[in-house]
This record gives structure tokens, C-alpha cells and sequence, in this order.
């Protein structure tokens, strides 16, 4: 069903990678420029593809399964990019220009590996649920 609390848990998940990246920074290099997600192609892609599993996650409510699944390659996706946005702050600090200042949008994947998370919990608790109901049956 469509209005269970997993649907509401995968779009805070939908809003925070499909649309706060566009309004927090990754980054403030030392030079005073912020760079945005966009500043790498690979990002980008990660960000679209965590956003596209979301939304389809969302619109799988019927097979809860699939959510489920759904879910976990979003939570692998989302650690993916989080170790590369780590990767990137840590092994470009020596170099001329350094990452001075890691932005909010930087921590943007944990935040939606929280919400998948709480969202595979509820799925699996709906699933639990109907398997107890067809066992009385």
C-alpha cells in the first residue's frame, strides 16, 4: 500500500538525493569557491541512480520484495558515494588547492542510508505481517 510509513521514509530519501544536492555544497575550497555534486561526472550518475531506485522503490509498493531489494542496492549505492566524497576530501588535501571545509552536502548519502534503512525495517515488518496472516489461513 501506498501510504504506509516505508513510502514516506523512501521520498525523504527521494528529496534528500534528488534534490538538496542542488542546494547544499560538497565543498569550500580554500580559494572561497564552493563546488557542487555536479563537479564530477560520477556523482552525478550515483546521485541519479540513488534517486531513480527511491522513486522506483516507491512505486513498487506492491511488491514488497522488490522494495526490499530496492533498498539495499540504494544503501550500497549510497555508501559508494559516500566513501568516494571521504576518498576525495582526504586524498586531495595536500595538493594546491585544498579542501578547506567539507559542506552539508557531503553528508547528504548518510542521511539517506538512515532513511532507507528505517524504510527496509518497516518492509520487512509489513512482510513479517502478511506471512503471520497466511499461516492462519
Amino acid at each position: 500500500m501506498i501510504q504506509r510509513i516505508q513510502t514516506v521514509y523512501l521520498a525523504l530519501a527521494f528529496i534528500v538525493t534528488g534534490i538538496l544536492p542542488f542546494v547544499f555544497s560538497l565543498w569550500k575550497l580554500s580559494d572561497g569557491k564552493t563546488e557542487m555534486f555536479m563537479i564530477n561526472q560520477l556523482y552525478s550518475i550515483i546521485f541519479g541512480l540513488s534517486t531513480s531506485l527511491s522513486l522506483l522503490s516507491i512505486l513498487f509498493y506492491k511488491k514488497r520484495q522488490h522494495q526490499f531489494v530496492l533498498g539495499r542496492l540504494n544503501i550500497i549505492l549510497n555508501l559508494i558515494l559516500l566513501g568516494l566524497f571521504v576518498y576525495r576530501s582526504l586524498n586531495l588535501s595536500g595538493e594546491a588547492v585544498a579542501v578547506s571545509e567539507k559542506g552539508i552536502g557531503m553528508f547528504l548519502p548518510i542521511i539517506a542510508i538512515v532513511f532507507l534503512v528505517l524504510a527496509n525495517k518497516a518492509i520487512q515488518k509489513d512482510e513479517d505481517l502478511v506471512k503471520s496472516v497466511d499461516r492462519l489461513r
